[in-house]
Formats: structure tokens, C-alpha cells, sequence
């Protein structure tokens, strides 16, 4: 047993000075069956800690239903394992790039604005999340002889809020969880985030990617006292669909970690692996400096340029800093993993069969509901997935112009059963397809989720269409809803689906069909990572053997996604495509 504690000047184990090399990896984002590994390269790197989030809308999909919450101890016993101490920062709310920054959507969805405040009924769930998660956590505490040393109180509250009773009372209600170990903060290095995010007699750290100096000065107006730490030192970064990749040069990267070093601080990086945003679990942002933009949806790719790359590689970043933390380890780092395998031979894999979307959405969705405006996807109960919203425009009358209001999202339009435009919400949010129409006339928008906010004050906003459709200025009441859940497409479920050749626009067989469920099968010898390549269809999510591995998209910049090892299987591997815009590719390629 050890006791880990806040100094003066520094953190005290056993009341001796120690410097936290941390590394940030979310065991969500990587397969379990690869944990030790990516701790091993963790710990080759240099560092003697590891830090990570815990997603609770992954755990508890509706209210009082949990999935593995145990997988969160599975992976501080390996941590322990790997010779790693272990920051937790189990949120409720975690930002990271992830759908809806960790908050549940049926709770968001009633709440709206009213999360992360003090507000009984956003506090109330958050407590009983917290006690069904936090035992495994408070038992592996170092002062219990596990590998936990610090556990954060909320997520950079300071860039969102300024409810000081908020976060009392999510600092007692640690305590009161039976949390010992020193409590922190972490907020951006500006007065106004640390003044919005700091409690008193909590460790307060800092955030940033570069100008250590001006950013330890800055926390040192607000806490005198204390170890100093860069929480999150951003060494690289994320990316959204449609742009272009965000790369940091290594050196000046080190530079800036070397600095960090120099003025006595600990450290976490930010990431040190990236992983993957598995389960088209990834977010989304709003652009512009005060983040109340355009829709930016994050990629499936969580690779964020980390020094170990999202397939586990180091990268010259890697070296560059193995380099720096040497002089500031306790001995030298023992030997760097051997790369995970990788798939022996490239195979391409070919399409069975094919299942219309508006099949899968019989086969596989909610049920269809009516109301007078679009109902909302949390009203819905879809976290990630599509909705097909049904509404008539009645006639005789012109054409006139048609607008989704509010649209969240991007939305595939058909009139009178022909596909009229693809909708992308714009800074307004009202969407106006490029044709006018004309009455009576049947409209389907099928309305897929890019992702929930998960930072800035946008944070909670619900998904779908949430102003209503208008012809003209006259809005038109009377929408039927069916969603169509990612949860939906079980093995077992789609094992019973009624797969067709695909067609061609001709009528003839073994041609590229619609939007909708594609089979395909790929033979594999010689199981290891790969990477699954798309060419030729537009956007949709894949599953590899029942696992979802996320969202594609053909406007990059990621091209293909990651599959990892443990996820392939020696022979037959089932791949099923679900295409929601264009025809289908070619096929699949595994490399």
C-alpha cells in the first residue's frame, strides 16, 4: 500500500517527489484483445502512467440498462500489469471526440441546456452512474495497492460553464463514492476557464498544446501552490470529414514537451495512442471560434497523429519523444513491442447480396410513429443511425420551395419516390432543396445522425430535423418517424435478412444496387490488422464479422478503415456494408 498525495511543489508518493509521464489511451477506442500491447508501447516510450476517459452513454444506452462496466477495471489491471500508474477521468461529461461528449442521448434529450448544472434531475442519474462505475475504480486506488492516483472532477468545465455549486457537488459526490486519492481539475490556461472550472482545494491543471511558460504562469495566478501538470499536452490532433489531415512536425513537438519538462511539471499526452471511434461512436464540432458554427462531424479514425499511431506503430513523434523522456525517467525504458502482426495477404472480398434500405428499415427498424412536426431522434429513442421522415404535401398547388427547418443533419430527400437532393445543414440549419415542388406530392428525407456535439456550448442540442418542413411559409403537419438504429444489426438479425443479388439500373442481376445492406464475404489466411478500403461507395458504416468498425465516407481524408487483428478470423469473414447515399463500389479490399 502507498499513499499518493498533493505537495507543496510536487506529487509525493510516500512522501517522496515524483513527476507523472503520462500518456493518454482510451481502452474504449482500442480492442481489448490489444490493450497490453499499446501499454507495453506506452511504457517503452518512456512514460510510467497511463490516463483515460470513461464514455457512460456507452455504458448505460437507457436509463438503468448497463453493458460492460467492468471493462473499465479489466483495463487498470492492465495498466497495473504493464508497471503503469493510472489517471481516471470518468466525466460525467469527457468531451474526447466522442458522441455526445460521453452523455447519454435520452438524457440530453430531456434536459437539453440543463446538463452539467446543479439541477436535481441531471444530478440525480449522474449519481447512480457513479456508484455503479466507481467501485472498481476506488478499489484499485494506490492506497489500496492498484495502480489509480489521481481521478478528475468533470471535463474542462471552465470552456463551458460557471455553475461552482455544479462542481462541489460532483467533487463531494467522489468523496462520497469513496474516492481518496487526490481530486484535479484540467481547464485551458485562460482566466476565465480556470476561474469557470476550478474548485476550491482541487488540484487545478492545465491544457495546451504549446508556451509552457505563459501557460504554468497563467495557473500560477490562480493556485500558487501544487504540483504543476499539463493535463492534456495536444501533440497532435483530430480530423473532420471533408477537410484536410491535421499533422504536428515531431520536433516541434518534443520541443514543446521538453519545455513542459523543463519547468518542473508533470505531463500527460495528449494522445499517446489515438485508437479508433469504433461503433460510429465519433463525434462532431461546430465550427468557428466561439463554436457555434457548421456542423464539422468528426472521422472514424481517432489516429489524432499520437506518437503510436492508431495501428499500435511508432512514429518519428514516438522516437522524438522516447528521446526527451529519457532524461527525465527514473531508469532506462524496457525494449519497444514488437509491431502488431498484420494480414499475410491482401484479399478482396465480393458482394452476396444486397437488401434495399427501405427493406432494412422494414426488417430492422423502430417502429413508425406519427406527429404533428418531425419528432426529434432522441423523441425517437436513435443515438446513431438513420430516420426516414415521411410527410405529404397536398395539392393541387405550384411548385414552391420546400425547407427543412432546423435540419441537424444530412438528409437524403425523395420526391414521389425519385431522389431529389442531398441536404446538408448550413449555418442557419435551414435546409431548401434545390428544386421547388409542386402538390400533392410524397416526400421521404432519410436523415442520418454526422454525430453529437460533444464541445462548446452546443453541447445537447438533439439530432434530426428540429423545426419542422415547410412548403412555402405554410408548415406541413402530419410526419410519420421510423429510425433505424445502429444497435439493430445483430449477427442474428441480419443472418435472417432476405439478401438479393444486387441489381442494375437496367433491371438485370449482379449490377451496383441502391442505397441499402450489403453481404459480402472475404477469405482470409493468415489473420492480423488490416485495413478495409472502399472505393466506389459514398458513405455508410461497415461491420466486420458482426463488429462495427464505424462511419466511411468518400470525401476523406480518411480512405479506409482500421480492422483490428482480434476482430478477423482464419478462412470465411463476413463484411456487411450498409450504404446510405450512392450505389455500391466494386467491392472491398482487406490490405
Amino acid at each position: 500500500m502507498s499513499e499518493f498525495a498533493v505537495g507543496e511543489t510536487d506529487f509525493l508518493l510516500d512522501g517522496r517527489p515524483v513527476r507523472l509521464l503520462s500518456g493518454a489511451l482510451h481502452y474504449f477506442r482500442v480492442h481489448e484483445g490489444q490493450w497490453e500491447h499499446r501499454l507495453g508501447m506506452l511504457r517503452a516510450m518512456g512514460l510510467n502512467c497511463v490516463e483515460t476517459y470513461v464514455p457512460w452513454n456507452l455504458y448505460e444506452p437507457e436509463p438503468g440498462r448497463y453493458g460492460d462496466v467492468a471493462a473499465l477495471g479489466r483495463f487498470l489491471d492492465a495498466a497495473e500489469r504493464a508497471g503503469l500508474w493510472a489517471i481516471v477521468r470518468p466525466g460525467p461529461y469527457i468531451c474526447a471526440e466522442w458522441e455526445n461528449g460521453g452523455l447519454p442521448h435520452w438524457l440530453t434529450g430531456l434536459l437539453g441546456r440543463r446538463v452539467r448544472t446543479d439541477d436535481p434531475e441531471f444530478l440525480g442519474p449522474v449519481d447512480g452512474w457513479f456508484r455503479r462505475l466507481l467501485p472498481q475504480v476506488v478499489e484499485r486506488q494506490v492506497d489500496r495497492g492498484g495502480p489509480v492516483v489521481l481521478v478528475q472532477v468533470e471535463n474542462e468545465y471552465g470552456s463551458y460553464g460557471s455553475d461552482a455549486g455544479y462542481l462541489r457537488k460532483m467533487a463531494e459526490l467522489l468523496r462520497d463514492c469513496g474516492v481518496t486519492v487526490p481530486l484535479f481539475t484540467s481547464d485551458g490556461p485562460e482566466d476565465h476557464m480556470l476561474t469557470g472550472g476550478s474548485v476550491p482545494g482541487v488540484l487545478a491543471t492545465a491544457n495546451f498544446g504549446s508556451g509552457a511558460r505563459e501557460a504554468f504562469a497563467t495557473l500560477r495566478r490562480h493556485q500558487p501552490r501544487g504540483p504543476l501538470m499539463c493535463m492534456e499536452f495536444w501533440c497532435g490532433w483530430f480530423d473532420h470529414w471533408g477537410t484536410e489531415r491535421t499533422l504536428r512536425d515531431a520536433d516541434d513537438a518534443a520541443a514543446a514537451l521538453r519545455e513542459i519538462l523543463e519547468c518542473g511539471a508533470s505531463v500527460n499526452l495528449y494522445m499517446a495512442h489515438g485508437g479508433t471511434s469504433f461503433g460510429g461512436r465519433a463525434g462532431a464540432n461546430r465550427a468557428g471560434e466561439l463554436h457555434d458554427g457548421p456542423l464539422r462531424p468528426t472521422v472514424t479514425s481517432y489516429d489524432y497523429d499520437a506518437p503510436v499511431d492508431e495501428q499500435g506503430r511508432p512514429t518519428a513523434k514516438y522516437w522524438a519523444f522516447r528521446e526527451v523522456l529519457a532524461a527525465y525517467a527514473d531508469g532506462p525504458p524496457p525494449p519497444v513491442p514488437e509491431p502488431p502482426a498484420r494480414l499475410a495477404v491482401p484479399v478482396s472480398g465480393v458482394v452476396e447480396g444486397w437488401l434495399p434500405l427501405p427493406e432494412v428499415l422494414e426488417a430492422l427498424g423502430d417502429a413508425e410513429r406519427w406527429a404533428p412536426l418531425p419528432p426529434t431522434f432522441e423523441e425517437l429513442g436513435v443515438e446513431r443511425g438513420v430516420v426516414r421522415y415521411r410527410v405529404d404535401v397536398p395539392g393541387p398547388r405550384q411548385p414552391y420551395p420546400l425547407t427543412a427547418a432546423g435540419l441537424r443533419d444530412l438528409a437524403v430527400v425523395y420526391v414521389d419516390g425519385v431522389r431529389a437532393a442531398v441536404l446538408e445543414p448550413g449555418d442557419g440549419e435551414d435546409a431548401v432543396l434545390p428544386e421547388p415542388v409542386a402538390g400533392p406530392a410524397a416526400v421521404e428525407l432519410w436523415v442520418e445522425s454526422l454525430g453529437r456535439v460533444n464541445y462548446g456550448p452546443r453541447l445537447a442540442e438533439p439530432k434530426g430535423i428540429t423545426g419542422g418542413l415547410r412548403h412555402e411559409r405554410q408548415y406541413l403537419h402530419g410526419v410519420t418517424a421510423r429510425g433505424l438504429r445502429l444497435d439493430a444489426f445483430e449477427p442474428e438479425a441480419v443472418a435472417k435478412l432476405p439478401f438479393t443479388a444486387p441489381r442494375r439500373a437496367d433491371g438485370g442481376a449482379d449490377g451496383a444496387g441502391g442505397p441499402g445492406l450489403y453481404r459480402l464475404a472475404v477469405e482470409v489466411a493468415g489473420a492480423g490488422d488490416a485495413d478495409l478500403a472502399l472505393p466506389g461507395w459514398t458513405r455508410g458504416f461497415v461491420w466486420v464479422n458482426g463488429f462495427c468498425l464505424g462511419r466511411y465516407w468518400s470525401v476523406g481524408p480518411q480512405l479506409s478503415l482500421y480492422v483490428p487483428g482480434p476482430v478477423l478470423r482464419e478462412g470465411r469473414n463476413e463484411v456487411w456494408i450498409l450504404e446510405l447515399e450512392g450505389p455500391a463500389g466494386p467491392g472491398a479490399a482487406l490490405t
